[in-house]
């Protein structure tokens, strides 16, 4: 596969992690009422800035490791000798 190709398809895969992250932050900092709470912190802050980021880098790093691909940096024509 071409490597623009792979890149452009990575980015994607980014780009759609990224805005799941912030629709799943947003929903739980703003649709969730203030006064429930767990271990005597609001349930909106312990979701959205401590599990929620958890979850994520946990997500990011599946994503690395499942989704893409170690291509070769070098280019693949040979610069013309002078």
């Amino acid at each position: 596969m071409n490597r623009f190709a792979l890149a452009r398809r990575e980015a994607a895969f980014c780009l759609l992690l990224t805005l799941l992250y912030f629709v799943a932050w947003y929903g739980s900092a703003y649709f969730i009422p203030e006064d429930l709470e767990l271990w005597d912190l609001p349930l909106w802050f312990l979701l959205s800035c401590i599990l929620m980021p958890l979850l994520f880098i946990g997500l990011c790093a599946l994503m690395v490791d499942r989704l893409f691909v170690d291509i070769p940096l070098d280019s693949e024509v040979p610069p013309y000798e002078s």
